[in-house]
């Protein structure tokens, strides 16, 4: 399966509470933080939400 590396860019004080928490749910914590993730439907939907914020790129 295809995997992704989403960095999170920008901060997310300030945002509602929904985004905070998809990108908690992403594994995001700290500016500059990263994870790999398997790429599938549900993860797509949730960098959607939060494209604002994230930097995505193929592994």
């Amino acid at each position: 399966m295809a995997q992704i590396k989403v960095t999170l860019v920008k901060s997310t004080i300030g945002q509602v509470a929904s985004v905070k928490g998809t990108v908690a749910a992403l594994g995001l914590k700290k500016i500059r933080s990263f994870k790999v993730i398997d790429d599938s439907p549900a993860v797509q939907g949730m960098i959607a939400k939060v494209k604002h914020l994230v930097k995505v790129e193929n592994v």
